[in-house]
């Protein structure tokens, strides 16, 4: 008697289309490569998925999900904020550039998604400058930090520090003084934000 199939499930799709990624890289990857890995039709895979930018928008979040929750860990610690906005934006680099040697085709995938203005980078973005909007006002309450608007202070922080998270600046992250230059700028945001 044959095993019993594995049923078809968005999660074994996502784990699929990461391995073809790797395989075959964002630009060569295709809705029937999955198929295939997975010995299915595409038409299976598109139930789950409507179209290929859907699918590949998953994985996108489904990567970036457990960088998402460390950086929520540091955020909603206790502790004197300007320590934990120090930790946010050393942790969400060491993520950044981890994924960019440790994982480069996915990552090219995320940076071709970016391009595309995809719904999970949207959302990715938005999640962090939340985290990085609840840090200012509780530095603002603690009277660590003087800000007007906590929003604009937030994107001015993302902004400000876009270099040592920002696709765009990956082949930076690995050259000699970066880890200066991110302390530097660490060190010049929150001299900003003190009263």
């Amino acid at each position: 008697m044959p095993p019993p199939e594995t049923p078809l499930t968005p999660e074994r799709i996502l784990e699929a289309t990461e391995d073809v990624l790797r395989r075959y890289g964002p630009a060569k990857a295709t809705v029937v490569d999955v198929a295939r890995v997975l010995g299915v039709s595409h038409g299976s895979v598109y139930r789950h998925f409507r179209t290929k930018a859907a699918l590949r928008d998953a994985v996108a979040g489904r990567w970036l999900a457990p960088e998402q929750g460390d950086l929520a860990r540091i955020a909603d610690a206790d502790g004197p904020v300007a320590d934990r906005l120090r930790r946010w934006l050393s942790t969400l680099f060491a993520c950044k550039r981890h994924k960019a040697g440790e994982d480069p085709e996915l990552f090219a995938t995320f940076v071709e998604l970016g391009r595309e203005h995809s719904d999970a980078v949207s959302v990715h973005v938005s999640t962090l400058l939340g985290q990085l909007r609840t840090m200012v006002e509780s530095g603002a309450e603690a009277g660590e930090f003087t800000v007007r608007d906590a929003a604009a202070t937030a994107r001015a922080l993302w902004d400000a520090s876009a270099r040592f998270h920002d696709p765009v600046h990956a082949g930076e992250w690995t050259a000699p003084g970066i880890e200066t230059d991110f302390n530097e700028v660490c060190e010049l945001l929150l001299r900003g934000l003190r009263p």
